[in-house]
């Protein structure tokens, strides 16, 4: 395989990852929790929008659509089945009709920092979590789903 596509595939599971620290456990009303802007809920489903988005734009049929938020839990599922398509399509044959850096500067890139946003949005909704050192998480290219491997070190 192509090695700026496996690449771009463990970018997706660093970001699935990173994104299952900051949505599991919090309850259904953090999607609606209003911190200045769009809430969580509105978050999550731009960021299911953008790989809908990336997927049609690797099979040259780009186009985009803006999602009401569904229930947090459903809202959730349909994020990481988006991150799944998108990393199927990466894993296979199929032809990639988009240059890799832009895949990873625009959707990819955009969806790392609304990771980080929902992720500060829990802090200020008091929905707190451990720490965690990313560096010796246990992220592998296509384990992209909300099923993640346990944390390594937490604080």
């Amino acid at each position: 395989m192509d090695e700026r596509r496996e690449f771009l595939r463990h970018t997706l599971a660093t970001l699935a990852y990173r994104a299952a620290r900051a949505v599991t456990g919090a309850p259904d009303e953090f999607a609606g929790f209003d911190g200045a802007g769009r809430t969580p809920g509105e978050i999550l489903a731009h960021m299911g929008d953008l790989f809908d988005w990336a997927l049609s734009i690797s099979r040259g049929e780009e186009t985009w659509h803006s999602s009401e938020p569904l229930p947090w839990a459903e809202e959730k599922l349909r994020f990481f089945a988006a991150l799944e398509a998108f990393d199927a399509l990466l894993a296979s044959e199929e032809l990639i009709q988009a240059p890799l850096e832009r895949l990873f500067q625009g959707p990819v890139a955009d969806a790392l920092t609304h990771t980080g946003q929902i992720a500060m949005l829990r802090r200020l909704a008091e929905y707190t979590k451990k720490d965690e050192d990313f560096f010796r998480a246990a992220i592998a290219a296509g384990r992209v789903g909300v099923d993640q491997a346990a944390p390594i070190f937490e604080y």
